[in-house]
């Protein structure tokens, strides 16, 4: 199992097929899925097992620091949800007229538990900072637009309103942030880089 990066409290890492049991109960509660693509309705662990973990295990093999990546907290060594962060183009809802293709997509689902200690935020940072610092031009984020507390996350990072627009296979409003690298430079500040939400 590879770490990918780890911040003051989290540790990101790949996923293994011991993590079937983790991603169903994430996706088991109502309240994390409901402002995802599930519109509240969990994951079945046919699927996690047969669809999702296999197409993580694709994105390992097909890319050096892309894809999804397990979240533990470590003061609990509990696994706490995924962060996402992997080219666009690979997404159901890509669409040219508002993104590029060689943009990077971050995302994040967390338990009910981790929510309001700034981890989403602290997670993001990093994945922020390390794609920069590895030549990425543009970072994007995709959330419904009631998502309001997925919404501050991505302004508090330094993501700024792109677009608004439905998205087709549920006809949900969704909202698309984006920031690029030479906007990270010029617009990050210090205390920026140490805040939580």
């Amino acid at each position: 199992m590879e770490i990918l990066l780890e911040t003051e409290r989290l540790i990101l890492r790949q996923f293994t097929e011991a993590d079937a049991d983790n991603l169903f109960e994430l996706d088991s509660d109502p309240e994390v899925v409901r402002l995802t693509t599930n519109l509240g309705q969990p994951t079945p662990y046919s699927i996690i097992t047969t669809e999702f973990l296999p197409e993580l295990f694709q994105y390992y093999q097909k890319y050096n620091n892309y894809g999804y990546w397990g979240v533990i907290e470590k003061s609990s060594k509990a696994f706490i949800g995924w962060f996402l962060f992997k080219p666009i183009i690979h997404a159901s809802y890509f669409n040219p007229q508002f993104v590029n293709a060689n943009d990077i997509e971050l995302g994040y689902r967390l338990r009910k538990t981790a929510w309001g200690k700034g981890y989403a935020t602290e997670g993001s940072k990093a994945l922020i900072k390390k794609g920069f610092d590895e030549g990425v031009e543009r970072i994007v984020a995709v959330g419904f637009a009631a998502n309001l507390a997925s919404i501050r996350v991505m302004e508090k990072v330094g993501l700024t309103f792109q677009a608004k627009v439905i998205y087709e296979e549920n006809n949900q409003e969704v909202v698309l942030y984006a920031i690029t690298q030479s906007g990270y430079k010029n617009k990050i500040s210090p205390s920026l880089l140490t805040s939580k939400i």
